[in-house]
């Protein structure tokens, strides 16, 4: 009998441990203050925050300070669940690429907190419309990643001024890409 009550404590023990290792693995991100590749690990993961009264996916609020953070994952052409965009946004042409979604933030932020666009996705400078066929291939959204880090390294940050309205310049001037 003292062995089966034994075994019992110990096997309770195993899983109150093992229930304590995994809630204390969760990392919630602070939107208010978001860390970067925190951001970058729940998207890649889907498991972003969540309105519970909206049932939509809650944007962190990067600012200028996040650029850098932000443009590491630029080349990245992983494949994520999804991306908040807001509600009025244009969803098209398969499941979003974290390097873009990345610059679609780098430009918001560079825009003053204001949308790079209703879509996530950039498309050519040619474009009719905001078609697949338009949209960047890898190569060309790799080449576009390498535009905005120019800019970035262009940009004289020790100044105390923001990113909007600086003489840096346009990150996709001289590029063959816009937003929509």
């Amino acid at each position: 009998m003292m062995k089966k009550i034994s075994q019992y404590c110990l096997l309770l023990m195993l899983v109150s441990l093992a229930l304590t290792w995994v809630s204390c693995s969760e990392e919630t991100l602070d939107m208010e203050n978001p860390d970067v590749d925190l951001f970058v690990k729940q998207l890649k993961t889907g498991t972003l925050a969540v309105n519970e009264q909206t049932g939509t996916v809650i944007m962190p609020q990067f600012t200028t300070d996040d650029i850098e953070g932000l443009l590491r994952y630029a080349e990245d052409l992983t494949e994520i669940p999804s991306f908040p965009l807001a509600p009025v946004s244009y969803l098209a042409g398969g499941k979003p690429r974290l390097g873009e979604c990345v610059l679609w933030l780098v430009e918001s932020i560079r825009l003053g907190g204001r949308n790079a666009s209703l879509g996530y996705r950039m498309v050519r400078k040619d474009a009719l419309n905001y078609e697949g066929i338009y949209f960047l291939t890898d190569d060309e959204l790799l080449d576009a990643a390498a535009h905005y880090r120019r800019w970035w390294n262009g940009v004289n940050r020790s100044d105390g001024l923001s990113v909007v309205g600086i003489s840096g310049g346009e990150p996709l001037a001289g590029s063959n890409y816009r937003w929509w």
